[in-house]
């Protein structure tokens, strides 16, 4: 169990977490949410490293054992060339050997008593994590994963999800009482994604992880944590359930803020008039009913209802859109190929018109990111780019494009701003403060760094967007906005993506990459595929008008139209238990 007392934190350019408290049961399945920035994956390293930490609060994990952990970034050492089963069972290896050298020591040791402790030791490891059968186990997690085919394969020839999936299974076969995670579903394809899940339900120990993806927050966990304003709220039960609360709360908050406000308002103008009575006429009797007045305006500002647990901080992305394109194309890719140790696409034709949105999908390893890199550089005859085409790319690579040591001044700076005011303006449309902007880009999380590169995207006055995965990192009320943008931008764009909500309600078509090409295919089609293959459809579709009825909602409660909100509500509790029978079905 992980109990967690009045903990407080801060960095020195931002605070982190304000006295908070929660418990983590064993045993529990439990998602640490919250917008990007809010300290989720600090939270997690001063689990593993509290000497570390300079915290005020306290920190408590009883019998939890080894603590298991699997980076938001797969990386791999290029000198191991170990197999797949090599790899996940190298510490098996490595303590059976052990065993075995203590036990020949223990055959001609005078003194036993100190070997035959780390003996005793070493053999406890071995049990607890069930040594005698552990190829059995490991081939029996590759089955759960989709991945027992890959079992001789070497490593280096793995991709990325394929890696980060082989990652994940290494760790839980070593049966730590508590396994963090940290975004492990990032840039995963719907087959791979489908995995991880099947390898979080299947699993028994501890989980705590990180995760923005709307798929596995609503099949894989029990619990949930949410972090937001230094604070944290903590609920025992699904994903799904939680939001529906945590709605209903914030109408029912948002409503008695409204009234509290508008009494506070109404006695504030009986009290402006009462002080003007008061200048004209020099009457004690009016000067004490408006010392009354003033004393009853601040007890309600004191009383006032405060704000939901959650002000939803939307970024406001906007892709500024350049000269149209006026030729029929603006890109054409003809007999293109791709190729590394092996051949990924071949003989590859297809035409662009200038404001078409499309997606390139499929599995992990097709070479998807390599066609927007090389068409970005448009250096190959195979590719053909229009003249008047401004290109301005998204990358996948988390901070790549700027250097680790400068502030977020330093680099908007660059970007022709003549003021520092006009930085710290723009900038908080994308949720950054004043107080952030001299943060270096070492110090953002990986999410506030993709924001970071939006926005500075969003200030070139570009007609054909390049995007490589760029929900990856984004939290949920991101990626909505950055949709948002996406169906507004009037130019071209082609955009790498495994989420699947992003690509059916944002493209025009898709791209699928198979069989070493690039097959057009309508969104209808698109949607088709899904449902048969990797998603249910009835919970696909569920989902999707969820969160419409979510975003009116909050359209409403913008607007404090508090009764239709509940009209509204009394609907989505009715979808959320289709939901909640449709994900029970498909488990």
């Amino acid at each position: 169990m992980i109990k967690v007392q009045n903990l407080s934190y801060a960095f020195p350019q931002k605070d982190l977490y304000s006295k908070i408290s929660f418990t983590i049961e064993e045993d529990a399945h439990c998602a640490l949410i919250g917008i990007n920035g809010t300290g989720k994956s600090t939270l997690l390293d001063i689990f593993m490293h509290t000497e570390d930490y300079l915290y005020d609060g306290k920190i408590e994990i009883d019998n939890m054992g080894r603590t298991g952990y699997v980076s938001q970034f797969s990386q791999l050492d290029p000198q191991e060339d170990l197999s797949v089963l090599q790899y996940i069972s190298d510490e098996f290896v490595k303590l059976e050997q052990k065993i075995a050298d203590l036990c020949k020591q223990m055959e001609t040791a005078t003194d036993l008593e100190v070997i035959f402790a780390d003996y005793q030791k070493a053999s406890d490891e071995w049990n607890a994590i069930d040594g005698d059968s552990y190829e059995i186990n490991i081939k029996k997690q590759l089955k759960i994963a989709d991945l027992q085919t890959l079992e001789k394969q070497k490593i280096s020839s793995l991709s990325g999800g394929e890696f980060k999936l082989i990652q994940i299974i290494k760790e839980m076969m070593l049966s730590p009482g508590l396994l963090i995670m940290d975004e492990p579903d990032v840039f995963l394809d719907f087959k791979r994604l489908n995995a991880l899940r099947n390898l979080i339900n299947a699993y028994k120990g501890t989980l705590l992880v990180i995760t923005h993806n709307r798929y596995l927050l609503n099949h894989c966990f029990n619990k949930i944590l949410h972090m937001e304003n230094m604070d944290v709220q903590e609920f025992d039960g699904t994903y799904t359930e939680y939001n529906y609360e945590l709605l209903a709360g914030k109408i029912d908050l948002e409503e008695a803020a409204a009234a509290d406000q508008a009494e506070i308002d109404r006695q504030s103008k009986i009290l402006e008039k009462s002080r003007k009575k008061s200048m004209q006429f020099d009457n004690e009797a009016l000067g004490r009913a408006v010392h009354a007045r003033q004393t009853m305006v601040d007890r309600l500002k004191a009383r006032k209802t405060k704000a939901p647990f959650v002000d939803i901080r939307q970024p406001e992305i906007c892709f500024n859109m350049g000269d149209e394109v006026t030729e029929e194309t603006i890109l054409e890719l003809k007999d293109y190929s791709v190729s590394f140790d092996k051949q990924l696409l071949e003989q590859v034709n297809f035409e662009m018109k200038p404001t078409d949105h499309v997606a390139i999908v499929g599995n992990n390893g097709t070479g998807k990111t390599t066609i927007l890199c090389e068409i970005f550089e448009n250096k190959k005859d195979t590719i053909r780019v229009s003249n008047n085409a401004k290109i301005s790319m998204f990358s996948q690579i988390t901070g790549a494009l700027y250097e680790e040591e400068k502030t977020i001044y330093e680099i908007f700076e660059e970007k022709g701003f003549d003021k520092k005011n006009d930085i710290e303006d723009y900038l908080k449309k994308y949720g950054f403060e004043k107080d952030m902007l001299d943060q270096k880009v070492s110090e953002l999380s990986g999410g506030e760094k993709d924001l970071i590169q939006l926005a500075a995207l969003s200030l070139e006055k570009n007609n054909f967007l390049l995007l490589d995965e760029p929900t990856g990192h984004l939290d949920v009320y991101a990626q909505t906005a950055l949709e948002q943008a996406i169906r507004e931008y009037k130019g071209a764009i082609l955009m790498v993506s495994h989420d699947y909500y992003t690509v059916a309600g944002c493209m025009d078509y898709v791209l699928l990459a198979e069989n070493n090409t690039l097959r057009k295919m309508s969104i209808r089609r698109f949607r088709q595929m899904i449902y048969a293959n990797y998603f249910d459809k009835d919970y696909v579709i569920l989902e999707q008008n969820k969160k419409e009825l979510e975003t009116k909602i909050q359209e409403l409660l913008q607007k404090n139209e508090f009764e239709k909100a509940k009209i509204l509500l009394e609907e989505l509790g009715k979808i959320i238990k289709k939901m909640k029978s449709s994900i029970k079905t498909i488990q």
